[in-house]
Parts: structure tokens; sequence; C-alpha cells
């Protein structure tokens, strides 16, 4: 057969093949994907945990998880470090979920951290976010993780997107962007050294609408700050800052109760809302569409800082 032969051949082939998963169903792509990355988890890493914060994120990857190894048990614990300054909805919610499922909640907190002297603030209120990196990496150390499975999305922010999906960290728990392993055909590499580890992101082809697309089509439960409701607020720049006993207002700030809802949510002290009506998954869905201002763009406020920037505390061992 000539060169030219072969090839009409397999354009015939291509041409007649079903249309490709992605064609067909977008999120069901996206689904498989995930559930083969997790599969790999659970196949290469000797020891991995799954981060579980109560989010949004980390709630579709307990049902990617459910998809991929029911009727098992889960092949990890869940884990989560606590910065002690977290919404109460959430950890209640993450306490809910994880007792439902009858799987092992794994829970290290900052404030342990502070009381050991691992962890030095420069004064009370500083938030904790950026903090969290020294107990994720004892919580590693203390158990021998060898993976840690979590729910970061590239469209998030601009360091996020230079993540691999199996991102390495070496035996500092550290990020190097300039050292990280090819991942052609999606065959991944988890091979660490001792005290090396893989932090994975089985949804980091996902974008905030998938998200929420894939909450409404598989009927799960949020906490309820996701949805609109009037909280005190105070502006702050273009930010809306939540007054709450850890972010009082300031003298001569207006007070004002507005109807809001979180994009995400993190530490009290440094997630803002955005102002929303949005009360139910559809209109979520809808705002989501419409809007052109990334996730964490106006809502995280530890990350418009250039010394609290993303990527700088993923280099020190922020997940």
């Amino acid at each position: 057969m000539t060169d030219a032969a072969f090839l009409e051949r397999l354009l015939v082939a291509d041409e007649a093949a079903p249309p490709r998963p992605a064609d067909a169903d977008h999120l069901g792509w996206l689904e498989s994907e995930a559930i083969h990355i997790l599969r790999e988890v659970a196949g290469q890493c000797r020891n991995p945990a799954l981060l579980f914060s109560g989010g949004k994120d980390s709630l579709v990857l307990l049902r990617l998880a459910e998809k991929a190894f029911r009727p098992g048990a889960f092949p990890f614990p869940l884990l989560h470090i606590d910065t002690g300054h977290n919404f109460p909805e959430v950890i209640a919610f993450r306490d809910q979920r994880a007792t439902e499922l009858g799987e092992r909640l794994i829970v290290r907190s900052v404030e342990d951290s502070i009381a050991e002297g691992r962890v030095v603030l420069r004064d009370a209120a500083e938030s904790r976010n950026r903090h969290q990196s020294v107990t994720l990496l004892d919580a590693i150390a203390e158990f021998g993780f060898d993976a840690c499975i979590g729910g970061a999305r590239r469209d998030e922010e601009r360091a996020r997107a230079k993540e691999r999906i199996f991102s390495f960290r070496d035996a500092f728990g550290q990020w190097d962007p300039k050292n990280q392993r090819p991942e052609l055909w999606s065959l991944f590499n988890a091979r660490v050294a001792p005290g090396e580890n893989v932090r994975v992101f089985p949804i980091s082809n996902w974008t905030e609408l998938d998200v929420w697309q894939y909450i409404a089509r598989e009927r799960l439960l949020i906490p309820s700050i996701y949805l609109a409701h009037t909280r005190p607020v105070v502006r702050r720049g273009s930010a809306l800052v939540c007054v709450t006993p850890l972010t009082p207002a300031h003298d001569g700030d207006l007070v004002e109760q507005i109807s809001v809802r979180f994009r995400t949510v993190g530490d009290i002290t440094c997630t803002a809302p955005v102002a929303s009506d949005a009360a139910s998954l559809e209109a979520i869905i809808a705002e989501t569409a419409a809007t052109t201002i990334i996730e964490r763009g106006a809502t995280r406020l530890d990350d418009q800082t250039s010394d609290a920037s993303m990527e700088l505390r993923k280099k020190e061992g922020y997940f």
C-alpha cells in the first residue's frame, strides 16, 4: 500500500469513528478524565490523601471518588488543614459529608501550629491562610503521604495555570514550576523518593462553570453560603468584606446589609463575597456564565498583595 493510500484509509476511518466523548458530553468527558486520574493515584501511590474542606471543588472530588471506587471504601483518607478561622457553615458541612460517606477525616489545625511555635503571626489580625503551608507539610510528614489530591483548577488564578495534573514537590515540600514532569498522552509519573510528594489535581481542566453545572447535574448539596443571603459588609476598594468578630468594621466604615454569595470559601479574614441575588443553582450557573472576573480575582484578598501572592506561597509549600 502506498503512503497516499494509507493516509486516505486513516482519514476514512477517522470520519467513520463515533464522536469523542468531549463532542457528545462535555461534563461526561471531564468526569471520565478525573476518574481516570483518581484511579492512577490509587494505582501508583503508596499512601495518598484527598484534601477536603467542604468547599464546592472538594465536594465535586468526593462525588468523583464515589464513582471511581464505590462500593468499596476510598483508598485514601480525607484531610483538611483548618485555619481556625473558617466559616462555621462550611466546617459543619465538611463534618456532615464525611460522616454520611463513612470515610476517615483527618483534621490538622493552624491553631495547633501556632501553639507549638511552628507558625508565628505578625499580629493577631493577620490572615492565617498562607500559614496553612506549615501545617500541611507537617501533616504530610506525620502520616507519610506521598500524594495529596486537591480541587485546584487552572482557571482560578495565573499560578494555578502553571501546574501539572501531577505536580511534583521536593523533599522540602516546595514547588518549582520549572521542575515538573511531562504529561504527554495523559501518562502520569507519580514516582517520588522518600520525603517527596505530588499534589494531584483531577479537575485541572474544569472551569468554575463546569463545577457548578456538575453540581447541578449530580444534585449535590452545598454549604448555604454559596447561595445568595443577606450579610453585613463594608466596601474595601472593589471588594466586599464581611463584618465578623474576626473582621470588624473600622471607624468611619459604612456597614451595609447586602445580598451576597461566595464564589470561593477560605479563611474568613481573606475571603470576600460578591453582590448577588442568585439563590439557586440555576441562577448561579447563569451568573457564572456571564461574569468576566476570574473566581479569585475579587474574592481572595490575600491573592492581591505581592508578599502573599499565590505563586510565592506555592513555592513555600502551599496547596
